[in-house]
């Protein structure tokens, strides 16, 4: 378990992102991964795991203070490339991540309800060996299975030599039903979660720099909730009330319906 950490969330629009990242420059350095590309951001993918009744999604939705979510993360199609384990945990304001990387073939124990064996972890350390154990843990519990697949690309900047400071700008944040552990970038039917908008994010793991709060002062931003996989649920839901245009209590019913299909 990393030490905490604290993140707080502005949904902003693309021209203002870029005046943030001209100020941001003077105190972060760009991720090595957006570095190379020619928008500055790499793209991210999580399938994100839920019980049959959307548990996970309704402890965001009523509020819980002490709550947690499930999901595999990947960054390409290759092989060869790792997938990543997540357990991300709110407790009161303060934001806890256990992560262990896998060979991309342990994903078939993951399916099958069994714990990978220790060789396929990419880096067989202690921390990890945890991290592995806690995630099968709490899958089992849940009888959690892949519910949602979001898709955004991330810029990200990180403060010299640490991770102490980090802003991240998401865009393009898109989600599609999945209930598969195929692990396919490509999206059956995605729509957008917040449309052009940009998902801000600054993250730190001590008191709230200055220099942040002069960035939240000048560019006048306002702290809102962006949860990506709640969201793309509500989304969702949204797309399918609209498009049959039902009334109150048969919204109620879709979207019961919707979460039964989701589970």
């Amino acid at each position: 378990m990393q030490s905490h950490r604290f993140e707080l969330k502005y949904i902003i629009p693309h021209e203002l992102a870029l005046q943030i990242r001209d100020f941001i420059q003077a105190y972060l350095v760009l991720d090595s991964f957006g570095a190379s590309q020619p928008d500055c951001s790499y793209p991210v993918h999580s399938l994100y795991l839920d019980s049959r009744d959307l548990y996970l999604h309704q402890s965001t939705i009523n509020g819980e203070r002490n709550r947690y979510k499930l999901r595999i993360r990947f960054y390409e199609n290759r092989p060869g490339a790792p997938i990543y384990l997540e357990i991300k945990r709110r407790e009161n304001n303060a934001i806890y991540k256990e992560r262990c990387a896998l060979r991309r073939e342990a994903v078939e124990d993951i399916a099958m309800g069994r714990i990978p064996c220790r060789s396929e972890l990419v880096k067989a350390k202690p921390e990890n060996e945890r991290a592995l154990f806690n995630f099968c843990r709490y899958l089992n519990q849940l009888q959690a299975r892949p519910v949602a697949h979001v898709y955004y690309r991330r810029e990200a900047w990180s403060s010299f030599g640490s991770n102490r400071y980090r802003i991240t700008f998401d865009r393009n944040v898109t989600t599609s039903p999945d209930h598969t552990y195929r692990l396919d970038p490509k999206q059956n039917n995605p729509i957008s979660v917040f449309g052009d908008f940009v998902v801000l994010e600054l993250k730190f793991t001590e008191r709230f720099p200055p220099w942040m709060g002069d960035l939240v002062r000048i560019f006048g931003i306002r702290q809102c909730s962006a949860a990506k996989y709640v969201d793309g649920i509500v989304r969702l839901e949204e797309e399918q009330i609209i498009a049959t245009g039902l009334c109150a209590h048969q919204q109620r019913l879709r979207k019961q319906q919707l979460h039964r299909k989701l589970a």
